[in-house]
């Protein structure tokens, strides 16, 4: 059974479940439709290949349109694909159309798969977390730097995989355990709790692990809701009974 689809990261925002508040992302989830089928036969495995988003078909190359037949419309093809593996046939055909109703339901738990946000090039202190040098007793202009790379004569060169400066961010990067708070079908969105990788408008993957429940969100002290009307008159009548109670004991002790 496919367990996948394909968004796009719209924006973060909040949502109340029962009195807690809940940070969400909403994703744009338009249909998605399938374009390439892989057989055990051919491929060596199931799966199916699914087409997100759009860009005009005279925009791509020749080999891209023809591998995208049966999967565009007059003038524009899908552009963010990625593959979804099964364990047995699937039942789709290349053409069809896959909305978010059709896997996911409000509860669920689900992984989001996208390019974290590039932070361009970073030190060492930033991008690895590392102390620095000291600040005082001669250091200067030098307390962000990684300090020694390497060793002496063996094996007088600096290892692969050190930790140094240089590009930031842009891996693709996994969150799992998110769960699915709506899914909004009228509007093509989905909201899942929490962030997810990547910048407004990036692509993402999101699978769904297992289902689940709307309740294991819910903390166990709730928001505290504001009611409406006056307030009681036994609580305006305490701070001045308080009051006339500290003047008795005062006199007392005179």
């Amino acid at each position: 059974m496919l367990n996948t689809i394909l968004g796009e990261k719209i924006e973060m925002g909040q949502t109340f479940i029962k009195g807690t508040r809940v940070p969400v992302t909403k994703i744009k989830v338009d249909t998605c439709v399938v374009t390439q089928i892989k057989t055990n036969n051919r491929d060596g495995y199931w799966a199916v290949q699914l087409g997100f988003g759009s860009k005009r078909i005279k925009n791509i190359s020749k080999s891209m349109q023809g591998h995208l037949k049966g999967a565009t419309n007059d003038k524009y093809a899908p552009f963010f694909m990625r593959e979804a593996r099964l364990v047995e046939e699937p039942t789709y055909k290349v053409g069809d159309k896959i909305k978010a109703s059709d896997i996911f339901s409000a509860g669920d738990v689900v992984s989001v798969t996208g390019a974290s946000k590039g932070k361009g090039f970073a030190g060492v202190v930033k991008r690895w977390g590392f102390s620095g040098l000291p600040r005082t007793h001669g250091t200067a202009k030098k307390g962000r730097s990684p300090g020694s790379i390497g060793r002496g004569t063996t094996p007088g060169r600096v290892l692969k995989g050190k930790k140094m400066g240089g590009r930031m961010g842009g891996n693709t990067t996994t969150i799992a355990n998110l769960v699915v708070v709506a899914v909004k079908d009228n509007d093509n969105e989905i909201l899942i709790s929490g962030a997810v990788p990547g910048s407004r408008g990036s692509s993402l993957v999101i699978k769904k692990i297992r289902a689940g429940n709307l309740a294991d969100l819910e903390e166990k002290t709730p928001v505290s809701q504001v009611q409406e009307g006056e307030p009681q008159e036994a609580d305006e009548a305490k701070p001045e009974t308080a009051r006339e109670e500290n003047k008795e004991e005062q006199s007392k002790g005179e």
